[in-house]
């Protein structure tokens, strides 16, 4: 059995994944508290990953070293950057770029120094069965109204009728580039910026890239997965929390559950 890091970046993703975990004992270390425990069969590490790509790399760092976790999924929210990625829509990361930074003229702008590239890619098994596991989550939902029955993955309660709450009507999954920076972007401005120099990236946040370049540095697996919460405009505070508590917390354990119940112990 490969023990497994499920990485959140939400504390409501975290709350709603230990409940699953009948046996859930926390293990405390740099200020952090990594819950080791079992779910659906798979010896799991839920831990918060702490907001920006410092944190989430110490975080990573210690799940990779001191934990001894073979393989990560990282999840949370992202803006929406591509046109085509909407609210409530799901984003696997296949590459990452931190789009902040930027040690031109030495090196070229974004390309981390002395790696020879500005992307980490995410392992592509565990992207596409990610993907295929959003896939199976996002039609059963749209398929049910009035909280019907849910599929078992800890998605009850997520249906069309609540999704059509938040302007949700056929949510999609895409898989692509996703930008990671210490800011939170949300103004119109700054997102028309990112698509003018990254035209391909799907989605930015705050962390994933920080935990991809850890990864590619211990040689661990990873996935990225993450819920559109917003446009990444001058509209990206509306309705936040309750779109997490409501939505994305919904997304993550049902999404996480179908794959690793898709997945070889």
């Amino acid at each position: 059995m490969r023990r497994i890091a499920i990485v959140s970046a939400m504390h409501q993703e975290l709350a709603a994944l230990l409940r699953l975990m009948p046996d859930e004992a926390p293990l405390r270390r740099a200020g952090r508290e990594f819950w080791i425990g079992h779910l659906d069969g798979h010896e799991v590490v839920a831990v918060l990953s702490g907001v920006g790509k410092v944190a989430a790399a110490t975080t990573a760092t210690l799940l990779a070293g001191e934990l001894g976790v073979e393989r990560a999924i990282f999840t949370g929210t992202a803006g929406g950057v591509h046109q085509r990625a909407r609210v409530g829509d799901v984003v696997v990361a296949e590459t990452l770029l931190q789009h902040d930074m930027d040690a031109s003229p030495l090196f070229p702008r974004h390309e981390i120094p002395f790696y020879g590239t500005d992307r980490f890619a995410t392992d592509a098994a565990m992207s596409a069965g990610l993907a295929a596991a959003a896939r199976a989550v996002l039609g059963g939902a749209t398929q049910r109204r009035d909280g019907g029955e849910g599929n078992g993955d800890g998605d009850e309660g997520l249906d069309a009728t609540l999704l059509a709450s938040f302007g949700i009507a056929t949510p999609a999954v895409h898989s692509g580039l996703v930008l990671s920076g210490d800011r939170f972007v949300a103004s119109a401005g700054e997102s028309e910026e990112l698509r003018r120099r990254l035209p391909d990236a799907l989605a930015v946040e705050m962390e994933g890239a920080a935990l991809a370049q850890v990864a590619f540095d211990f040689g661990l697996p990873f996935a990225v997965v993450r819920t559109v919460s917003d446009r990444a405009d001058d509209s990206a505070h509306v309705d936040f929390m309750r779109f997490v508590d409501a939505v994305a917390s919904r997304y993550t354990v049902a999404i996480v559950r179908r794959y690793l119940r898709d997945l070889a112990p």
